[in-house]
């Protein structure tokens, strides 16, 4: 089954800013949320599916990949192509339905745990990965080793000794947040702030866990697979969701953030999908013709040079370059010709040469230079 638009599933343009598209989720939140739809598949499916959208879109990187490659963008199991569950989505978005007055929201989309209710994700972690052009272009599994946080086991991440239940902070009352009331010349005004007791987190620890000291996790190291797939490009971030780090005392992992830096090659250069290769030929070859050897990606090819080749040539070897990231085309080798100038003649070397002097048809003709380099680069790229 296709996919939507995530544009069309949140009912806003293309042009739609960051507040229009929060404001669009949280309509539709509102309308096909599970408690106002019990035993409703339909409703949970547009509610997983707004939140889905609203992941991508109020993200500027993924957003901005999404409307480059669509839904075949390199998310690597970003968002919830991962397999969030409805639990996760509460935790995730719950922060757009809190407001700092007093709302008919409170409570409605918090589902237990500290801090109003919402789980709390931890903080991201960030590698550069260095890959070279043969990688790019066949797309690379890559082992990774990671120094990142985990849930504590011995106390299965709550911090308290032997896993013991934590008891309700007595000040906010499990809901992580103290609220104040003041009378103003407009009316009461209620503020809420974050409980100094509980440093926000509804619940309170007894005796801590000798293994984390009350941290809930403790530092792990890892080594994880990841799948690079082909095209991608230097800069590109790629993103695996639940390889981050988790937070302190429960919550959901965040995500492992992937930035791609390519390897500069000795022989051919990148212009996105399509590579480029300098040329040098002697005067012989380009007068006579000759085929030479030319390196690409997947080892040597050979490549036929036509007699008369000027200077400045772009010959394009088809089906020799990257694949898209989308894996649906790709790109050229592009070679360009040079003819190369000798230096330091012998002396019966350059008598053989000013001989050349004298015949017709190695004296260039204005009328038959034709066009510029550079007019025939644009032509030839366009």
């Amino acid at each position: 089954m296709n996919k939507r638009d995530y544009y069309e599933v949140l009912g806003v343009s293309r042009q739609a800013t960051e507040d229009e598209i929060k404001k669009a989720y949280r309509k539709i939140a509102m309308q096909y949320h599970p408690d106002k739809n019990p035993d409703n598949p339909a409703a949970e499916e547009k509610f997983k599916e707004a939140a889905e959208a609203y992941d991508v879109l109020s993200n500027a990187q993924k957003r901005q990949q999404y409307d480059r490659f669509g839904h075949n963008g390199p998310s690597m199991g970003g968002g919830f192509q991962g397999g969030f569950n409805m639990e996760d989505i509460f935790s995730r978005f719950s922060d757009i339905f809190n407001n700092q007055q007093s709302s008919p929201f409170d409570g409605f989309f918090n589902r237990g745990g500290g801090g109003g209710g919402a789980r709390r994700k931890g903080s991201n972690l960030r590698i550069k990965l260095r890959l070279t052009l043969e990688e790019i272009a066949n797309g690379v599994e890559k082992k990774i080793k990671l120094d990142r946080h985990v849930s504590c086991n011995s106390c299965q991440g709550t911090g308290a000794k032997g896993g013991a239940s934590l008891r309700t902070c007595s000040s906010c009352q499990g809901a992580g947040q103290v609220k104040k009331v003041m009378n103003t010349m407009l009316g009461q005004m209620v503020s809420a702030s974050t409980c100094p007791t509980c440093n926000g987190e509804g619940k309170m620890i007894d005796e801590k866990c000798d293994a984390c000291q009350g941290d809930g996790r403790t530092l792990s190291k890892e080594e994880i697979s990841v799948r690079i797939p082909a095209g991608v490009s230097d800069g590109m971030q790629l993103a695996m969701a639940g390889k981050g780090n988790v937070p302190p005392r429960g919550g959901i992992a965040g995500d492992l953030l992937i930035v791609i830096e390519e390897i500069p090659h000795e022989q051919l250069q990148r212009d996105g999908k399509n590579l480029i290769y300098d040329l040098t030929i002697s005067f012989p070859d380009a007068v006579l013709g000759a085929e030479v050897q030319i390196p690409t990606l997947e080892g040597g090819a050979t490549l036929k040079i036509e007699a008369g080749t000027q200077s400045g040539k772009m010959v394009r070897m088809r089906g020799k370059g990257l694949r898209d990231i989308e894996g649906y085309d790709r790109g050229d080798l592009l070679v360009h010709i040079n003819i190369w100038t000798p230096q330091n003649l012998t002396k019966p070397e350059r008598e053989l040469v000013e001989k050349l002097r004298d015949i017709k048809s190695v004296t260039p003709k204005a009328e038959k230079q034709g066009k510029s380099f550079f007019e025939r680069m644009r032509e030839f790229f366009q």
